[in-house]
C-alpha cells in the first residue's frame, strides 16, 4: 500500500493539477503506475459494480496506436469512437470550450490563421500527446445500456490522474486518442466484451513546455452550487 505519509495534501493535489499536454522523454517506471492504480480503483462505484478496466501501454504497442490514429484521421477516416459523443456542445459549453482552446492555442503562441500549427496541434492528441504511457479506460459490455457505469467511470479516472499528480505525474484525459477505436483494440489487445471509453496520456511533465502552465477557467462554488434548507 502507498505510504500516505510521504504524500502531498490532499487539497495541494486537487489545486495543483493542471491537464499536461506536453511530457519528457523520460520512462515511467511499470511499479509507479501499479501503486497509482491502486490509489484510483478505490474510488466509489455503483452498488461495488468496479466496471472499469486499463490498459497501460508503452513502447512500440503505443507508438503503431500513434501511427494508426494520424494515418486513419489524415486520410479521411470517419471516428469510430465506442462510447457517444452527443450532440456539439452550444452555449455556455462551447463558450467554454473555446475558451480553454484560446488559452492553450495563445501560450503556444498558434495564431489563429496558422493552421499548419493548429492541425498540428488536434494531431498531438491522436498521438497520445507524445505521452510515454497512455491508459486506456474501458468498461465491461454488458452494463452498457447503464447510465451509473460511465459516471462510475468518470470517477475511477479522476482518481488516476489526482493520483498520478500525487507522484510527480502529470496526465490528460482526451477522446482522440481513441477516436480509431479498431486501431487502439487490435495494438492494445482490448477484448470485444469492453467498451473503449476514454485515454489517458500520463507521463513526467515538461515543464518548458508552454501549455503545461495553462489552468482553466473554473465555475465558482456560487455558480456551481445551489444550498438548500441552509441557515443565510
Amino acid at each position: 500500500m502507498p505510504d500516505i505519509m510521504q504524500s502531498p495534501p490532499y487539497d495541494e493535489v486537487v489545486l495543483g493539477r493542471r491537464s499536461i499536454r506536453g511530457y519528457l522523454d523520460k520512462p515511467v517506471p511499470r511499479e509507479l503506475i501499479e501503486e497509482i492504480l491502486a490509489l484510483a480503483i478505490r474510488a466509489p462505484s455503483s452498488m461495488n459494480t468496479q466496471p472499469w478496466h486499463f490498459h497501460v501501454i508503452t513502447g512500440e504497442p503505443l507508438d503503431r496506436i500513434r501511427r494508426g490514429n494520424t494515418d486513419r484521421i489524415l486520410a479521411g477516416e470517419p471516428d469510430s469512437r465506442e462510447f457517444r459523443r452527443g450532440q456539439p456542445f452550444a452555449g455556455v459549453h462551447r463558450e467554454r470550450q473555446v475558451g480553454v482552446a484560446k488559452q492553450l492555442f495563445g501560450a503556444m503562441g498558434i495564431e489563429r490563421d496558422d493552421k499548419e500549427r493548429r492541425q498540428d496541434w488536434v494531431l498531438r492528441g491522436f498521438r497520445q500527446f507524445d505521452a510515454p504511457v497512455c491508459v486506456i479506460v474501458t468498461y465491461d459490455r454488458e452494463l452498457s445500456e447503464s447510465d451509473d457505469t460511465p459516471f462510475d467511470c468518470g470517477a475511477v479516472t479522476t482518481a488516476l490522474v489526482n493520483a498520478a499528480w500525487s507522484r510527480g505525474l502529470g496526465c490528460v484525459i482526451n477522446s482522440q486518442g481513441i477516436m480509431q477505436s479498431p486501431v487502439v483494440r487490435e495494438h492494445a489487445g482490448i477484448p470485444e466484451d469492453q467498451v473503449i471509453m476514454k485515454a489517458v496520456a500520463l507521463g513526467w511533465p515538461d515543464e518548458s513546455f508552454p501549455a503545461n502552465a495553462v489552468v482553466s477557467e473554473r465555475k465558482s462554488v456560487d455558480e456551481a452550487a445551489r444550498f438548500v434548507g441552509f441557515e443565510d
